[in-house]
């Protein structure tokens, strides 16, 4: 069983590493602008993480979404994400995991449902326009998180969330859309969903990743590393 872990960790950083490097090999120019963490709002980062929807349209057609997740994607509920600045790509395939059943939530598999591939990627692209999702700076403090974000623990098949999400969260690139942006996310959401990761309630992760990085964390731990990535 071990060995069988050991081997979905080893493919998950696979794939990263073959995405990173064909994003590198094709935008060599983009490669050297903004490398820390990718955090920029630039024209150009919008662009490329707002994919091939249409952001203009995509602002009408998530009229009911904004409802909940906020008119510039910064949801007042602590518990519902914020959008703002989300890969569309990410988006549109946490959507389409609602409409398969991989994802169950009443309101969002209803909603879900009722749009097609064009609505997913106009309305992703709208909120992946928008500027990037900033958390308070307040999880200086937080050792326990800090160590687990940057470091990892590969002993217990935890590999540091910077691999995937970035130096600070905010994704690998503007174009790498297969990790999400989670810097500035709401602890108590990113908290839900980690648990929901380690219980096996979600589980549609990239090679399963989450599922066996947090099968071995603590309630403490999953605490802090949501506390200090909220804060970034």
């Amino acid at each position: 069983m071990l060995h069988a872990k050991t081997n979905i960790v080893g493919l998950a950083l696979v794939i990263l590493l073959l995405t990173t490097t064909a994003w590198a090999g094709e935008n060599s120019d983009q490669a050297n602008k903004g490398r820390v963490g990718f955090a920029d709002d630039s024209p150009e980062s919008i662009k490329l993480r707002s994919g091939s929807g249409d952001p203009v349209a995509g602002k009408d057609k998530s009229e009911l979404c904004q409802g909940c997740h906020g008119e510039d994607g910064n949801s007042v509920e602590t518990s519902i994400p914020k959008l703002s600045g989300q890969y569309a790509k990410y988006v549109a395939k946490q959507l389409r995991n609602y409409q398969a059943g991989k994802r169950s939530h009443a309101i969002m598999s209803a909603m879900a449902a009722t749009m097609d591939d064009t609505d997913l990627a106009d309305i992703a692209a709208y909120f992946a326009s928008q500027n990037k999702m900033k958390g308070k700076g307040s999880n200086s403090s937080n050792r326990i998180g800090k160590n687990l974000f940057l470091n990892g623990d590969i002993d217990r098949n935890i590999v540091a969330c910077i691999n995937c999400h970035g130096v600070d969260g905010k994704g690998k690139a503007p174009n790498i859309s297969l990790f999400p942006v989670i810097g500035g996310q709401h602890k108590s959401y990113l908290l839900k969903e980690l648990n929901k990761f380690r219980e096996g309630a979600r589980s549609n992760s990239p090679g399963g990743i989450m599922s066996i990085m947090t099968e071995t964390m603590s309630d403490a731990e999953l605490e802090a590393l949501a506390d200090f990535s909220a804060g970034l």
